[in-house]
């Protein structure tokens, strides 16, 4: 035992968790009212563990198994909508099949927390990860974030419920975490108190907008053109408030649990001197911190960026952090074909962030880890010869551990 866990007032023990160990126990903690559930792996251990902590009689909540992911999602969503604090998950295209019930949760602004096991889009049938899945919803009015430890997706749970119950808020949040990766590889994690996670987050609290029968309010009524513009412009503003609610939110996370998230946004590694900076989000962080390490024994001027919010995108903060860079490399572990350039989600983004930057620097961008492929030490560092050698001409992205000539012919070829 730690030096650190000492304080039974913070911590009750440490665990060999999986990810979805972890977010089990935060949702455990954070004693949400409702669960609804239907099964898709990788997420699946969530409510796995959860079953098990009911049964175990540590545990009280409606567990509600759904008949598919869309009525999943629909159980969640109007749990919420009464005032329960609710949670649910999925994968894939499990996540894709709930899509009208995500898109009406949040135009309803209900911040109803989500698992997104980031797995692959079928057919065929690939369960390895990418990250195409949780980021269907990036324009609808969700926040997303990504953990990439399970420590982090434990507090990223709870960080979510503080976050998207907050009541100038008021929006849904997915947590994404890596298929396989994260989901099913264990970690030491230490397990907070429920007196200690008490204190950071409130009790949920819709306010006047819960619906009850004492309390006659209409939700989601047919507004057509008279209010429907006004009602996205209070969305926007929203996600825009959420800037400054996941700054205090961290902050009154490492005051309560003595932890040490400095920028909540994202997570800088050696980039106090950096020339080069490469950014990506979930956990190709370990290879990349990993190569990082390397190149730096080997005197190439490198850092790392990993990237925990998507929505909100945090823009300013990432024009700050690359402003003395000279290249940047972005990696994604997700497609967007047909899109600027050719790049991927993330590359477009981050591109769109620096275009402002008084000291714009080259960016390029890698298209690797599909399906769940491994995404190297190795590779990484051959990123990094690639960005730092970028003159600015030619092709901007550039996809790796792909087969011989992209795949093509592989038809022909009988898939071989």
């Amino acid at each position: 035992m730690t030096t650190e866990l000492v304080d039974r007032k913070i911590y009750e023990r440490e665990e060999l968790a999986t990810g979805t160990d972890a977010v089990a126990h935060a949702v455990r903690l954070a004693d949400v009212d409702v669960f609804s559930a239907y099964p898709i792996r990788p997420y699946t251990g969530v409510m796995d563990r959860l079953a098990k902590f009911i049964a175990d009689g540590k545990f009280d909540s409606e567990y509600i198994i759904a008949d598919g992911e869309h009525s999943q999602f629909e159980i969640a969503k109007h749990a919420s909508s009464v005032g329960a604090r609710a949670f649910a998950g999925s994968s894939g295209t499990g996540w894709l099949y709930a899509t009208e019930a995500l898109a009406a949760t949040a135009t309803d602004r209900l911040p109803l927390v989500a698992l997104v096991g980031n797995r692959a889009l079928d057919d065929p049938g690939a369960f390895g990860v990418e990250h195409n899945d949780a980021m269907l919803v990036r324009d609808l009015g969700w926040l997303i974030v990504w953990a990439s430890t399970a420590q982090e997706a434990l507090d990223t749970t709870l960080i979510a419920y503080r976050v998207a119950e907050d009541p100038s808020v008021m929006m849904p949040c997915a947590v994404a975490i890596d298929g396989g990766y994260l989901t099913h590889s264990q970690h030491i994690v230490k397990i907070p108190t429920k007196e200690a996670v008490q204190k950071f987050l409130p009790p949920y609290n819709l306010g006047t907008r819960r619906m009850h029968p004492d309390n006659p309010v209409s939700i989601a009524p047919q507004i057509n053109e008279d209010w429907g513009m006004e009602i996205r412009r209070q969305n926007w503003e929203a996600a825009r408030r959420a800037r400054g609610v996941i700054y205090r939110a961290y902050k009154e996370y490492n005051e309560v649990f003595h932890s040490s998230y400095a920028n909540p946004f994202f997570e800088e590694f050696m980039m106090e001197d950096a020339e080069i900076a490469l950014i990506g989000m979930g956990t190709v962080t370990s290879a990349a911190k990993a190569a990082v390490k390397l190149l730096r024994e080997k005197g190439v001027k490198v850092g790392y960026v990993k990237l925990r919010w998507f929505r909100p995108f945090p823009a300013e903060e990432l024009r700050e952090s690359l402003s003395e860079v000279r290249a940047v490399g972005v990696i994604d572990r997700d497609f967007a074909h047909g899109g600027p350039d050719d790049g991927g989600v993330l590359f477009n983004d981050v591109r769109a962030a620096l275009y402002h930057s008084s000291n714009r620097p080259q960016i390029v961008d890698f298209i690797g880890g599909l399906a769940g492929r491994e995404i190297s030490i190795e590779d990484v560092a051959r990123m990094v010869r690639i960005t730092a050698n970028h003159k600015g001409e030619g092709e901007l992205v550039t996809w790796i551990r792909v087969r011989e000539g992209n795949g093509a012919g592989m038809e022909r070829k009988g898939g071989d």
